[in-house]
């Protein structure tokens, strides 16, 4: 209920929606800090989401929205630790200090409960990490780990979640529920990791922001190359940890590898959205500022850090991409020792066929077909990308027959509708 679906939205939902896309990680974190229960807070939140959406509409926008928002999740925290006082001593005493005295006290700091809150800057940026680092932690799923911190992170709604990974609304429901579940049974508590576990943590928080991005940037199915706002929340959540942890390179080598990605979309798709090839794209539509941004993100990662890692080396991949007036000018040479680099950093199949296409662009197909052909099928097993790339190199080298098989093979496999066409196309064009 973040958002509506629909344009008649009137001032006091479009108000509850636009606060609650920009401040819910702030809320649900305070909450979580206040209440030390993380599945509580995410409840105490949407039930004042619930309420804005019913008060604001009728008795007008608040002065202070985010401190109106926080004040009710508090004030039902005070239910809830009512509710639970006959059973443990711990709530009955929050419920007191709340109810008697305005401030919540044993749990966290003291906090006056007023929609007058004061954001303390250090404190919301401690829990908005602390946020992120219980969405992603390793005791849950990457599927859970990605709905969690969409939802307590990105504000997102389960229906927005849904449709932007094309399953069922009860799927995204079912995996929030399972995650939280999880959470509580593994004791895991709201904080910061200690200073010895905080880098292997951040990892996976980083590996979910590449996990949305990489959905929003190419969606593995449905009619869409391009999930437009799966996107950008990849990269508004990577822009938020580089001022949460800017000493941290990865932090900044994934948010240049996403700038530098993002730039090219306006090219990436006709008027049609139909997808455009990288050789027919038109440079001149490529977003200059995105360019730049992650340009001097690339650069900060170099700063903070004794070499670029994973991350970093893509984005490096990108900026080739980025600043190259062609495909021909682009310097493939140092495309294909970035990939050699990212394969000992990152070692994947994939790395390894993006590698294949880079070597074919410097030294020419047959050099990259023999790299293809030593990936094991198994490897890359119900993708289309494996047989894509080989269709390509043996059309190239002439071996239409064979380029023919393959790319009937990929086009069986691609799930998604406009990826498909053009396999389509090229399919076509052999006769």
């Amino acid at each position: 209920m973040a958002r509506g679906d629909g344009p008649a939205l009137n001032p006091g939902r479009e108000a509850v929606a636009a606060v609650w896309r920009i401040e819910s990680a702030r809320i649900v974190g305070a909450l979580a800090r206040y209440t030390g229960d993380f599945a509580l807070a995410e409840d105490l939140a949407q039930e004042a989401l619930a309420e804005a959406l019913v008060s604001w509409p009728r008795d007008g926008v608040p002065r202070n929205p985010a401190g109106w928002l926080l004040t009710t999740g508090r004030r039902r925290a005070i239910d809830a630790f009512r509710r639970r006082s006959a059973r443990d001593e711990r709530y009955a005493a929050l419920a007191h200090g709340l109810a008697e005295g305005g401030v919540v006290t044993g749990a966290a700091d003291p906090v006056e409960v007023t929609d007058d809150v004061l954001w303390d800057p250090d404190q919301i940026d401690d829990d908005v990490l602390a946020l992120m680092f219980t969405a992603c932690h390793p005791v849950l799923s990457p599927e859970a780990q990605v709905a969690l911190t969409l939802r307590v992170v990105g504000g997102l709604t389960s229906d927005e979640i849904a449709k932007a990974f094309l399953v069922p609304t009860a799927t995204v429901q079912a995996r929030i529920t399972r995650a939280k579940k999880t959470l509580g049974a593994a004791r895991v508590p709201f904080a910061l990791p200690p200073a010895d576990e905080r880098r292997t943590r951040l990892g996976s928080v980083l590996s979910v922001v590449y996990l949305i991005f990489t959905e929003g940037s190419s969606a593995s199915s449905g009619d869409d190359l391009i999930r437009l706002d799966l996107a950008a929340e990849a990269q508004r959540l990577a822009r938020v940890l580089a001022r949460l942890v800017p000493a941290e390179p990865e932090v900044h080598g994934l948010l240049a590898l996403l700038e530098l990605t993002a730039a090219r979309f306006p090219a990436r798709t006709g008027p049609d959205g139909e997808p455009v090839l990288l050789e027919d794209q038109d440079r001149r539509r490529w977003d200059r500022s995105a360019i730049a941004r992650g340009r001097a993100a690339l650069v900060r990662a170099g700063q903070v850090g004794t070499g670029l890692g994973a991350y970093g080396v893509q984005a490096a991949i990108a900026e080739c991409h980025a600043v190259a007036a062609s495909v021909a000018d682009t310097d493939w040479d140092r495309v294909v020792v970035l990939y050699e680099a990212l394969g000992r950093l990152a070692p994947s199949p994939v790395v390894e066929l993006n590698r294949a296409v880079a070597v074919s662009m410097a030294q020419g197909p047959a050099a990259a077909l023999v790299i293809v052909d030593g990936l094991a099928d198994d490897a890359l097993a119900g993708s289309h990308l494996l047989p894509t790339v080989r269709g390509e190199l043996l059309r190239r080298l002439g071996r239409t027959d064979d380029a023919r098989t393959e790319l009937q093979r990929a086009v069986s496999l691609c799930a998604n509708a406009r990826e498909r066409t053009v396999l389509e196309g090229k399919l076509a064009e052999l006769g």
